[in-house]
């Protein structure tokens, strides 16, 4: 008499190792087709997982932020027409640039590149108001002390970590000659606050 076989719920077990496995249906998956993810660059095919398809999908993302027109991205990567229309119309393009517009969204990033552009006619607005003689001297001031300020806006310290003085004075050759003194940061003089 054989074993009569055990049932669990969800499960089929069996103890018969002839019993052939149940028939699995394969999930279904969808091929991605050939030409979703190549595009012609300057008259190479170019996969969009290279890096150069990769820089194309996030200046594509600029576009779709207006930060790029469509003259810039196709002067920059030499698109012609045609492939220029391929690249409009494709749904995988469309999904990489949404999903990579979505990314530089959430981490700020493309309200920083946007800022940035908007800075550009910063300069010029804060030169008018430098030179116009009928402006209010105060906003003269304030306009050529920003414009000092971006003018030099590589010198400022870009680490986070204080100067420090260390004094170090050499008695002899011995490594035990030496004394160091770690001063710390220079202390600062407290400002008189200015009061209007």
């Amino acid at each position: 008499m054989a074993n009569p076989s055990r049932c669990i719920a969800g499960f089929d077990i069996s103890e018969e190792p002839d019993d052939p496995p149940p028939p699995n249906k394969p999930a279904r998956v969808t091929e991605p087709k050939p030409n979703d993810t190549i595009v012609v660059l300057r008259g190479v095919q170019v996969s969009l997982n290279s890096d150069i398809g990769g820089a194309l999908v996030t200046d594509l993302s600029r576009n779709k932020e207006r930060l790029f027109s469509d003259a810039q991205v196709i002067e920059k990567y030499d698109i012609a027409p045609d492939a220029w229309t391929e690249i409009t119309q494709s749904k995988a393009i469309r999904l990489l640039v949404n999903a990579e517009h979505e990314r530089r969204t959430l981490r700020g990033i493309a309200a920083q590149e946007a800022a940035a552009k908007i800075f550009m006619d910063s300069p010029t607005v804060m030169g008018e108001i430098l030179n116009d003689k009928s402006a209010n001297p105060r906003h003269r001031i304030e306009a050529s002390k920003e414009l000092r300020a971006t003018a030099r806006a590589g010198d400022e310290k870009t680490d986070g970590t204080p100067d420090r003085v260390v004094v170090t004075i050499n008695l002899g050759n011995a490594p035990e000659d030496k004394l160091v003194f770690d001063c710390g940061p220079p202390r600062q003089n407290k400002e008189a606050l200015d009061v209007e």
